[in-house]
């Protein structure tokens, strides 16, 4: 089983977030915070979630992202068990924005 995140630390990390105000402040943060690889890797799994949400059909995300099928799967879970509800938070605030 995976070790949980120091919540001291990991709550610290999310109070920092959300301190950022623009797109470019998130954009300095993360690159700041991130390795490349990393950055990639959460933007990917963003992608596949914002893909599957619109129904898309996993080889049609291979192709867009790149993203392996484990991935995909990994990310579908959870999406349907909505394990924490972060994406559909997310996903809610981001269509009342446009």
């Amino acid at each position: 089983m995976a070790a949980k995140p120091n919540t001291e630390f990991t709550k610290d990390l999310y109070k920092a977030i959300l301190t950022l105000e623009t797109v470019e402040e998130c954009e300095a943060f993360f690159k700041d915070l991130c390795t490349i690889p990393e950055l990639k890797a959460l933007s990917q799994r963003f992608a596949v979630a914002m893909m599957l949400d619109k129904n898309m059909v996993y080889n049609k995300i291979v192709e867009a992202t790149g993203a392996s099928t484990a991935t995909i799967s990994r990310v579908k879970r959870s999406l349907d068990y909505e394990n924490a509800g972060g994406y559909s938070l997310v996903f809610e605030r981001l269509k009342e924005e446009e």
